[in-house]
């Protein structure tokens, strides 16, 4: 008699190409609608994607935004791929691309969308603010200590809390003002808080650049 175990049926592999549609449908419908409002058969629609496709990937809304969240697009901090204008104000400009002020907008308009799941779940907030706002602190720091490399700026400034300015802000304008984050609002930060900060004329800074 044979004794040997049946044959394992082996399962349908699952297909994850589409899983990066699905994450970016994910974050689009958050930035919109808000973690409360947002359902999962919002998501497969944006995403053109079956609704079984997505609930056997992720089996609750908390798990798509969390893997959603953690897999949004990540701010190259390589100083190599960074600009290096020869000051402070001008690597500042630099960094102030259409497509960079749009994408860092959206991030904050999904972390206005997360407001309500935070709230809820607190352990999520660390993954957010890597997320969201750590890779703009990471750019700003940069920029900053290479100013005070060169002597431009103070030795003494307080680099972390300067890193912040601006993203904090940008926060606050997105989450309770309402308002948009434009190149107008970045170069107000910019000029009237952050260059007056470590000691720097406005007046000067844009002479030294002209």
């Amino acid at each position: 008699m044979d004794t040997s175990a049946p044959a394992t049926r082996l399962g349908r592999k699952r297909d994850h190409t589409r899983d990066p549609e699905i994450l970016d449908a994910a974050l689009d419908v958050l930035a919109e609608v808000g973690y409360d409002r947002m359902t999962m058969d919002m998501v497969a629609a944006r995403a053109k994607a079956g609704k079984a496709t997505v609930y056997r990937r992720w089996p609750s809304k908390a798990d798509l935004v969390i893997e959603a969240v953690a897999c949004m697009k990540k701010v190259d901090v390589d100083p190599a791929t960074l600009p290096d204008t020869g000051t402070l104000r001008g690597d500042m400009i630099a960094m102030m691309k259409p497509h960079t002020i749009v994408d860092a907008e959206k991030k904050l308009q999904v972390m206005a969308g997360l407001v309500s799941m935070l709230a809820q779940n607190p352990e999520f907030t660390d993954a957010v603010n890597q997320a969201i706002v750590e890779p703009r602190a990471a750019i700003n720091r940069l920029f900053l200590q290479r100013a005070v490399d060169r002597g431009e700026i103070p030795a003494d400034v307080d680099i972390e809390q300067l890193a912040i300015l601006a993203p904090s802000m940008a926060s606050y304008r997105v989450l309770v003002l309402r308002k948009p984050v434009d190149r107008a609002f970045l170069m107000g930060v910019l000029d009237d808080i952050l260059l007056p900060a470590v000691g720097i004329r406005k007046d000067a800074a844009v002479s030294a650049q002209a």
